[in-house]
C-alpha cells in the first residue's frame, strides 16, 4: 500500500474543495447530480496532494506522485449497480487496423494496445504503480474512492460477446467494453467498501455567490504565469516514400533523419544517434525561444534526468543532446522501447499513444520535454 492510498482519507482540503466546486453545480446544471468537470478534478487532485499534472501529456497517466501514476476519473456513479463503465483509452488512429478485426483476434489486439501504452508511460515516468482516483457523482454526493489500474491479463480474457457496435469481455479482474465507432476501450469501475461520501448542498444561485467576490480593489493587473512551449511534431506530412508506412492521417516517419537518423547513408553512426526536427515555424513566430545555436541548455526529462541539449544543423532544424546518443537512448529505447537498429514507424508511435514531444522553457538554458499527441489541439506559443 502506498503512503497516498493510506492517507488520502486525511486531506481535509482536498475534500472540501471538492465540495464547495460541487456545491456551484447550477452554474452548469439543474440536476440533483453534482456537476464537476473532470479538468477540475485533475487540477485539484495534483494542487492538494502536490503531484505532477500530466494530463495534457495524453499518456495513460493523469498524474504522479513519485513513482505512482493516477488516472483521475470524473463520472456518474449508478446508485443501483454502484458502478459505471467509462472510458479508459482511445486508439482512433489505430481504428482504421481495429475494424478489420473481431471476436477474441480484437479482444487481444486491444489488450495489446492497452498495456503497450501503459508500458510506455511506465518508462517515460518511472511508474511502478498505478491507481485510479474516482470522484463519483451521485444525487446530492460525491463518492471518493480509489479503484485497481491494472494492464489487461491477456491470458484470461474470456466472456467475449459482441455486436455491430461494441465487443465485450472479461479478463480475470474487471470488464471490458469497446465501442467500435468511437474506437473507445471502457472499464466497469465498481465501488468498494472502501469510499468517502460528501454531502453536497447545491446551491440555488450560485451567481450571487461569485457576484460577492468582486470588489473595486481587486488587483487586474494580475496575469496567469504560463510557460512558454513549442510542439515539434516526430513525424512528417508530406508524400512518403514508396514502402514507408503511412497511417490514417497521412503521417509517417521519415527512415533516414530525426529518431531514424542512426539510419542515414555516408557513415557510421551509433544506432541511438537521433534528432528531434524543429519545423521552420518555430523558429519564424518563435525567433527566441530556443538559445542561439550550439548554445549548450539543460533538457529535463519527465522522469527527473537532466541532458545537455543544443540546436544544430542547417538551419536550426535539429534539437539534439551531448552526447548524441543519449537523446536516442531515452526516447527510442526506454520510452517507445525499440531494439537498437529497429526502425521507427508511425505506427510504432500510434501504439504508444504519442507523435510529438513538446518542449518547455523554464528559464535562461532550462527547458523540459514530455511527449504529447498532436490531436490535442496543440498550438506553439503558451499553453491555457
Amino acid at each position: 500500500m502506498t503512503d497516498f492510498e493510506s492517507e488520502w482519507t486525511d486531506n481535509g482540503p482536498y475534500l472540501k474543495m471538492l465540495g464547495l466546486i460541487g456545491s456551484l453545480s447550477n452554474l452548469f446544471s439543474e440536476s440533483r447530480i453534482p456537476f464537476i468537470h473532470y479538468r477540475v478534478t485533475e487540477n485539484l487532485f495534483c494542487k492538494y496532494f502536490n503531484a505532477e499534472n500530466l494530463s495534457r501529456t495524453d499518456t495513460a497517466y493523469d498524474a504522479r506522485i513519485g513513482n505512482v501514476g493516477f488516472g483521475i476519473k470524473t463520472f456518474q456513479l449508478k446508485s443501483a449497480s454502484n458502478s459505471s463503465i467509462e472510458k479508459i483509452a482511445e486508439f482512433n488512429a489505430l481504428s482504421p487496423e481495429l475494424r478489420q478485426l473481431s471476436g477474441k483476434e480484437l479482444a487481444l489486439r486491444l489488450a495489446h494496445y492497452r498495456n503497450e501504452r501503459m508500458a510506455v508511460a511506465n518508462r517515460l515516468y518511472e511508474i511502478n504503480r498505478q491507481i485510479y482516483h474516482v470522484i463519483g457523482r451521485r444525487e446530492g454526493k460525491l463518492t471518493i474512492f480509489n479503484s485497481p489500474y491494472d494492464p489487461v491479463n491477456i491470458a484470461a480474457i474470456h466472456d467475449i460477446r459482441e455486436n455491430a457496435q461494441s465487443l465485450r469481455f472479461k479478463d480475470d479482474r474487471h470488464e471490458y467494453t469497446f465501442n467500435k465507432s468511437k474506437s473507445v476501450l471502457m472499464k466497469r469501475f465498481v465501488l468498494p467498501d472502501k469510499f468517502i461520501d460528501i454531502d453536497i448542498d447545491i446551491i440555488s444561485d450560485p451567481y450571487s455567490v461569485l457576484e460577492s467576490l468582486l470588489t473595486d480593489t481587486r488587483d487586474n493587473s494580475a496575469t496567469r504565469q504560463i510557460r512558454p512551449h513549442v510542439f515539434l511534431p516526430l513525424y512528417s506530412t508530406r508524400k512518403a516514400p514508396v514502402g514507408v508506412e503511412v497511417n490514417a492521417s497521412g503521417k509517417w516517419v521519415p527512415l533516414k533523419s530525426g529518431l531514424n537518423q542512426w539510419n542515414a547513408a555516408g557513415r557510421s553512426r551509433d544506432l541511438d544517434e537521433v534528432y528531434i526536427p524543429i519545423p521552420s515555424e518555430v523558429h519564424k513566430n518563435l525567433p527566441a525561444f530556443f538559445p542561439p545555436r550550439h548554445t549548450s541548455f539543460s533538457l529535463r526529462l519527465p522522469d527527473g534526468n537532466v541532458l545537455k541539449a543544443k540546436i544544430c544543423q542547417t538551419n536550426n532544424k535539429g534539437l539534439m543532446t551531448n552526447p548524441n546518443k543519449a537523446l536516442g537512448d531515452w526516447i527510442l529505447r526506454k520510452v517507445l522501447g525499440l531494439l537498437p537498429g529497429e526502425i521507427l514507424t508511425i505506427g510504432r508511435l500510434d501504439t504508444a499513444g504519442f507523435d510529438s514531444v513538446v518542449v518547455y522553457r523554464n528559464g535562461e538554458l532550462d527547458y523540459s520535454i514530455d511527449v504529447i499527441n498532436s490531436s490535442s489541439g496543440q498550438d506553439n506559443g503558451f499553453l491555457e
